[in-house]
């Protein structure tokens, strides 16, 4: 395990959360909460019927763990009550509240973090990013004065010197199609602020394109200038700078090579791809040829913590989006 990873479980042990496992119809979302709960990371809430649980958890150690059975909670009149007043303005009506929440825990879990009952949900394993996001969006909604929902990867990169000690965070690899100037512009600020909050280095910020500083014309090019160039105006503080080549961004001879004129070049730890083709692509290639751990994709933008998983994931891979909602919601306090 990372070093990493490691912090961030410390981190998460020093101040615990209520974190809320939707997924109960998935065994591996008891085998993490088995081992969150062993660990001491957070306190964890399973939304699931009593046969949903006994079927799914048998055999593991989930006794520490709040279960709630949305069916028959006390709580749940009062949750729906609130769906239904966040939604009026779209007409959404009680019953149809009720079939919602009862009919996808997702949604159910959305309330209790809106009703002050939970910090922050992980879910995914079984869930499409779509449905994983939607009902946070309808019922937690964004960040004062953030302009969009992006999702991150951290990627540890074993025996790597570049970086963060190896460390780095690859944006947006998850949910932002073909993000406009201003779009990557947010992506990078965001980014990095996730990454000094997770990191806690400073973030080094590079806007990644085919091309070095001009090296290359194209609209696609012109998109990541601009983006640069709305993201240094909006962060005067931030070290950004952009367009970028992966290998003059993170290599330092290749840097001040082809970039001899930035404080970015050959020293970046945040890494905002052009698109989602791009960045989903880099890090899966990064994951599997160069064995590092992938955590995420981690949500960035949302009110309160509420992260996707990739359906691939092991229960190893939950315990650490686990441990990582429960920093990012100390950050709320």
């Amino acid at each position: 395990m990372s070093t990493f990873l490691d912090t961030i479980k410390n981190r998460a042990k020093q101040n615990k959360k209520k974190i809320v496992l939707p997924e109960s119809m998935d065994r591996r979302t008891f085998e993490a909460a088995a081992t969150v709960l062993k660990e001491d990371i957070a306190d964890i809430i399973i939304i699931g019927t009593p046969e949903e649980v006994a079927k799914n958890s048998e055999g593991l150690d989930i006794s520490k763990a709040t279960i709630i059975n949305p069916f028959t909670y006390e709580k749940t009149e009062e949750y729906l009550n609130l769906f239904v007043e966040l939604r009026k303005s779209k007409g959404l009506t009680y019953e149809e509240a009720k079939a919602q929440a009862l009919g996808d825990y997702m949604y159910y879990a959305c309330l209790m973090v809106k009703a002050g009952d939970a910090d922050g949900v992980v879910s995914g394993a079984c869930h499409s990013t779509a449905n994983t996001l939607r009902p946070s969006l309808q019922i937690i909604k964004t960040k004062p004065g953030v302009k969009l929902v992006s999702a991150f990867f951290v990627m540890v990169v074993p025996d790597c010197e570049y970086g963060a000690n190896g460390t780095f965070i690859f944006a947006d690899s998850g949910l932002e199609q073909n993000p406009d100037p201003e779009k990557l512009a947010a992506i990078a600020s965001c980014s990095a602020e996730s990454f000094e909050l997770l990191a806690q280095s400073e973030a080094i910020v590079a806007m990644l394109s085919h091309s070095t500083k001009g090296s290359a014309k194209h609209a696609d090019v012109d998109k990541v200038v601009e983006a640069t160039r709305i993201c240094k105006e909006n962060n005067p503080g931030l070290k950004v700078d952009g367009e970028l080549q992966l290998d003059a961004a993170i290599v330092p001879d290749v840097g001040s090579s082809k970039a001899p004129d930035s404080d970015v070049a050959g020293k970046a730890n945040v890494l905002v791809f052009p698109d989602l083709d791009a960045g989903n692509i880099g890090y899966k290639l990064v994951q599997r040829l160069a064995k590092a751990e992938a955590y995420g994709p981690i949500t960035q933008g949302i009110a309160m913590p509420i992260n996707d998983l990739s359906r691939g994931c092991s229960a190893e891979d939950i315990v650490g989006v686990v441990a990582i909602t429960c920093v990012q919601a100390q950050a709320n306090n």
